[in-house]
């Protein structure tokens, strides 16, 4: 599957950011729409990249896109075939259990900072999040590349309440190849997502972030990547050590 992109940036932003910026500052931000582009889980893994369609709704030139998918293939987060075709690659059983283990113990760490540290605003945030995911999750049919980029909106919120930019900083790094992974659980079953298991979890995160529960938040973040992992790993769609 070819993965055609959408436009990211309005004609003016693109033509204001190629005029101003210099080849390497241009680099850094076509490297960052395509960082949200799997942060936010629009891409599958699997999923191969045009980097004209990229190129074109960036309005930029190719030598940018070239040089971000450089930089990304370099964390892991794409990979170069052979007659430079660019896809999302898929983890190892091996790969997704480790990088699962490092999320609950970074993001873990998170989601309690955020038990402690988050204002009144950012609390109410985060519960909108939390209900536009349960309304969403609860239409017929649901949209699951909405209820992915919803996912990602109400985790990224959380991390932020946090008040640590660096540690937001390391999340989204993981989230480099969580993002994409995550259409494997939310895009996949239908009835799971139906069954409560995300939209239980992060209620309890609201309810524990309300009471300034740490622990309770950690536990409730747990539950949830757990779960999501479990239902991945079920689908025997990783690749086998």
């Amino acid at each position: 599957m070819t993965l055609v992109v959408q436009p990211l940036l309005s004609a003016e932003t693109a033509a204001e950011a190629a005029a101003a910026g210099t080849r390497e500052t241009l680099g850094e931000r076509v490297t960052a729409e395509m960082r949200e582009l799997l942060i936010s889980g629009r891409v599958g893994p699997g999923e191969k990249l045009s980097l004209r369609k990229v190129a074109e709704a960036l309005g930029v030139s190719m030598m940018p896109v070239r040089e971000a998918v450089s930089r990304l293939a370099a964390d892991g987060a794409l990979e170069v075939l052979p007659g430079r075709a660019v896809h999302v690659p898929v983890l190892t059983l091996g790969q997704f259990r480790e990088l699962t283990r490092i999320r609950l113990v970074v993001e873990g760490f998170a989601a309690e900072e955020a038990a402690r540290q988050a204002s009144i605003a950012a609390v109410a945030e985060i519960a909108a999040h939390e209900q536009t995911f349960r309304l969403a999750a609860g239409e017929e049919p649901h949209d699951p590349g909405r209820l992915v980029a919803i996912n990602r909106t109400f985790h990224f919120a959380l991390y932020r309440a946090a008040g640590m930019p660096s540690l937001v900083e390391m999340i989204e790094r993981l989230w480099l190849k969580a993002g994409p992974i995550l259409n494997l659980d939310m895009r996949s079953e239908a009835r799971r997502i139906k069954g409560g298991t995300a939209v239980e979890a992060h209620a309890g995160i609201v309810s524990a972030l309300r009471a300034r529960d740490a622990v309770g938040a950690r536990a409730a973040l747990h539950g949830d990547i757990s779960a999501a992992a479990r239902h991945i790993e079920s689908t025997g769609k990783l690749r086998p050590d």
